[in-house]
């Protein structure tokens, strides 16, 4: 099967990793996304992944210091990354875990330049602890990371919902789903797909998004291999 991309940024929230739990990773189903990023590792594609903390730590719905809480979100990250790392490796796949706040007892610093050697030798990497600053979501470090290492797209996988909609389809049934958009469109349609910093990256570096469920059996395959499924984003 011929993938339709050469180098793609995963971005995946924590809540998915959760599951049907309320928090905290249910391994299942980080060994179900990790066997299709096997898949699309095996087609040839260079992938990198960004993970959420959501399932550890909502920092902007904590009642104390946005910085403080922030920082404890990156924990988080860290937490779901490695858990990915053995995942992978338990199934061939070699990966370096990048920590954009330094821990290198744990992982490797965020280095641009072996991020995109790693990649070029075959290793998936995982970028974790966000952009290593508070005030920025990891739809942000998904975007700069993006536009740091040439990826050609941005996968977002969502759980709950298959794309981008003008309302919330969980609450309003009547909600009309997009099948493509442009980032103006997202911006002065104030769509919470991402963050307006993201979202504006995203924009001003051309690099297109497409946003799908999680949920759909193979769907990181499907995108990959250039299924119309979910919301393109140009």
């Amino acid at each position: 099967m011929q993938p339709k991309y050469k180098r793609v940024v995963l971005k995946l929230s924590g809540e998915a990793l959760a599951g049907a739990q309320e928090s905290g990773i249910d391994l299942n189903v980080v060994r179900s996304i990790s066997k299709q990023i096997k898949t699309i590792h095996d087609m040839g594609v260079e992938t990198a992944v960004v993970v959420g903390g959501g399932n550890f730590w909502r920092g902007r719905d904590a009642d104390m210091d946005r910085a403080t809480s922030d920082y404890m979100g990156m924990l988080g990250t860290v937490i779901n990354a490695l858990a990915f790392q053995d995942a992978l490796e338990n199934i061939d796949v070699m990966t370096r875990v990048q920590t954009a706040i330094e821990m290198k007892d744990v992982a490797e610093p965020y280095i641009r330049r072996r991020a995109m050697r790693h990649l070029e030798k075959g290793r998936v990497v995982i970028f974790a602890a966000g952009t290593g600053m508070p005030y920025f979501s990891t739809d942000t470090t998904a975007a700069l990371r993006a536009a740091e290492i040439d990826a050609e797209v941005i996968l977002i996988a969502k759980k709950g919902v298959d794309g981008i909609y003008d309302s919330d389809p969980n609450i309003n049934p009547d909600a009309k789903k997009f099948d493509e958009l442009t980032y103006l469109e997202i911006l002065n349609k104030e769509l919470k797909i991402m963050d307006t910093t993201a979202t504006s990256l995203c924009m001003d570096n051309k690099i297109p998004l497409v946003v799908f469920g999680i949920d759909e059996d193979n769907s990181i395959v499907s995108v990959v291999s250039g299924s119309d499924m979910g919301t393109k984003v140009r």
